[in-house]
C-alpha cells in the first residue's frame, strides 16, 4: 500500500506540477487514494507525498527532516503523527525539540486520532525515501527519476534478502516434510535385523509406539540411563567439541541437546516417530536450533544434509538389549554416513544372565495356574513359562554371579553377528529353587568409561531390566535371533 501510493504520488506530481493547487488535488483524486488531512490545517490532499510536500511549503516543517533527526522507528513516527493531531500543535513547536525526551514518548500515543489514516500507513523510511522525488521542482525532472530508480533498487534489494530469508526457512520445513515423501517410494532389503524384518503393520505400530509421551518419559525418568549419557558427554568435550553428531532415533532430543552443549558443531537428530515435532518445540525453547537440525524419517530412507558425521550417538537399546531394538538402523547410519575415524556410542554392550531365585514370583506368575477359583489351569503354565516379564529385580534374589553371554562392539559389528548361540554357565552363590534368570540387557563402556545403562546387577542403580520365568537351570545356552 505504502508502495503504491508513493508511486501513484510521483507521477502525479510530475504530470500535474503546473496546476493550481485546487486543480492538481482534483486532477490526482482516485477512489483507491483516500484523501489525506493535513496535520495542520483543514486542507485535504490526495496523496501522502503531497501532504509532505505541503506540511514542508505551506508550514515549514518538513517531517523528514524530523524523522532523520530524531531517528524515529515505527511506533516512534506512529506516536509523532497523532501527537500532532491529538494536541494541534504549532510547526514551530517541533523544529527546536531536543533529542530526548519527546513529548510523543508516552504509549497513549500509539492509539489513532483518525481511524484509516494514510500518514499512519506509510513506511517512515519509505517516507524518507519519497523525499527527493516528491520535493524536488519540475525543472529537476532528470535528479527525480534518478532517485526514484535509486529507492526502487534499495526495495528490490530488501525484497531479495527477504526471499532468501523465506526460502532458508522453507528448506527447514522441506528437511521436516522429505522423510514423509520418501517413506512411500524406499523400501528395506529383506536382510537387515530385528526392526527391518517387521511387516509394514508391525513397522507402523512399531514407530507409532514411540510417539506416545508415556514412553519417553519412562526413559527421561531413567535417571541410570539417562545420567550415564550426560555424564560421558559432558566428561568427555573433545569427543565432541566441533564435530558434527547423528542422533539415531532422538525421541524427545535429549541426547541431541546434550552434544550441542558438549560442543558439537551440529548436530542432526533422526525419528520417525510424530515425538520429532515435541522435538523441535523442545530445541527450539532451549535456544539450539542453530545448532540442531530435527529431521523426520527412517534413517534408511532419507537423505541427511551432511555427507559424514564423526560421532553417531543413539539409545537404541531394547529390553534384554535386541528385542525391538534399533541396532540395525545405528549400523545402517555408520556404515553410510560415519566418517573415516569416526566413532559409534555406546561403543561396547554387554548381555548378562544370573540365576534368581524368588519363591513368590513363581507363586504369583508359575503355581497360579495350578488353583483358579477351584479350577486346575496348569496348562497355560506351557505358555506362560517362556513369556518375559520386565520388572525391577531385588537384589536379595539373586542366587548366582552375573556372567556375560555376549559382547558387542558397536564400531566392529555386522548384522550377521547379531544372530548367535552362546554356551554359559553360572555359579550358584546360594542353595535355593531356580525360578528363572534375570537377563541384565548391557552395561555400557564408552572410550574405557564403564556406563551401567541396564543391568540386573543388585550393584547397579534401578532401571529397567527383564525377567525370565525358567526351570531350574545352572548351566545352558542362549539362541537370540
Amino acid at each position: 500500500m505504502a508502495e503504491y501510493m508513493e508511486a501513484h504520488g510521483d507521477g502525479a506530481v510530475e504530470e500535474t506540477a503546473e496546476l493550481s493547487d485546487e486543480e492538481e488535488e482534483e486532477e490526482q483524486w482516485t477512489e483507491d487514494s483516500p484523501p489525506v488531512s493535513c496535520l495542520f490545517c483543514h486542507r485535504l490532499l490526495s496523496s501522502v507525498a503531497l501532504t509532505v510536500q505541503h506540511c514542508t511549503a505551506e508550514h515549514h516543517l518538513n517531517l523528514v527532516e524530523i524523522i532523520r533527526k530524531h531517528c524515529l522507528d515505527d511506533y516512534g513516527y506512529i506516536k509523532m503523527i497523532n501527537f500532532i493531531r491529538s494536541t494541534k500543535c504549532n510547526p514551530s513547536c517541533l523544529t527546536g525539540l531536543p533529542d530526548a525526551p519527546l513529548p510523543w514518548d508516552d504509549e497513549d500515543f500509539l492509539r489513532p486520532v483518525l481511524q484509516d489514516d494514510p500518514l499512519l500507513q506509510t513506511d517512515p523510511e519509505e517516507l524518507c525515501g519519497m523525499e527527493g522525488s516528491c520535493l524536488l521542482s519540475g525543472s529537476q525532472p532528470h535528479d527525480a527519476l534518478l532517485h526514484r530508480a535509486q529507492a526502487a533498487e534499495e526495495r528490490a534489494r530488501q525484497s531479495e534478502e527477504a526471499l532468501a530469508r523465506a526460502l532458508h526457512d522453507l528448506h527447514k520445513l522441506k528437511l521436516l516434510a522429505q522423510g514423509l515423501v520418501l517413506n512411500a517410494e524406499t523400501s528395506r532389503s529383506s536382510n537387515l535385523g530385528a526392526v527391518a524384518e517387521l511387516r509394514e503393520d508391525e513397522d507402523e505400530a512399531y514407530f507409532s509406539s514411540y510417539g506416545h509421551y508415556g514412553i519417553h518419559e519412562e526413559m527421561l525418568k531413567d535417571k541410570v540411563r539417562t545420567e550415564s549419557y550426560r555424564d560421558f558427554m559432558y566428561s568427555n568435550p573433545e569427543v565432541f567439541k566441533d564435530k558434527v553428531v547423528l542422533d539415531v532415533g532422538c525421541g524427545t532430543g535429549i541426547l541431541a541437546m546434550f552434544a550441542a552443549k558438549a560442543g558439537a558443531k551440529k548436530v542432526v537428530a533422526v525419528d520417525q516417530s510424530e515425538i520429532i515435532y515435541q522435538a523441535i518445540d523442545i530445541v527450539r525453547s532451549n535456544q539450539l536450533d542453530d545448532k540442531i537440525t530435527l529431521i523426520k524419517g527412517r534413517i534408511e530412507d532419507i537423505k541427511l544434509p551432511v555427507e559424514k558425521v564423526d560421532v553417531i550417538i543413539s539409545e537404541w537399546m531394547g529390553y534384554f538389549l535386541l528385542f525391538e531394538s534399533m541396532l540395525d538402523s545405528v549400523l545402517y547410519a555408520r556404515d553410510s554416513y560415519l566418517a573415516d575415524g569416526g566413532s559409534v556410542y555406546p561403543d561396547i554392550c554387554n548381555i548378562s544372565l544370573a540365576a534368581v531365585g524368588d519363591a513368590q514370583k513363581h507363586q504369583d506368575r508359575i503355581a497360579f495356574w495350578d488353583d483358579v477359583y477351584g479350577f486346575s489351569m496348569a496348562c497355560m503354565k506351557n505358555a506362560v513359562v517362556p513369556e518375559a516379564v520386565v520388572e525391577v529385580v531385588k537384589a536379595e534374589t539373586l542366587i548366582s554371579e552375573p556372567t556375560v553371554i555376549q559382547t558387542i562392539d558397536c564400531n566392529s559389528v555386522c548384522q550377521s553377528q547379531l544372530e548367535f548361540v552362546s554356551d554359559f554357565s553360572l555359579k550358584i552363590t546360594n542353595t535355593t529353587h531356580c525360578t528363572g534368570r534375570s537377563c541384565g540387557e548391557k552395561s555400557l563402556s564408552i572410550k574405557t568409561r564403564m556406563i551401567p545403562a541396564c543391568c540386573g546387577s543388585p550393584l547397579i542403580s534401578k532401571t529397567r531390566s527383564r525377567l525370565t520365568a525358567s526351570s531350574n537351570v545352572s548351566h545352558g545356552g542362549v539362541h537370540l535371533i
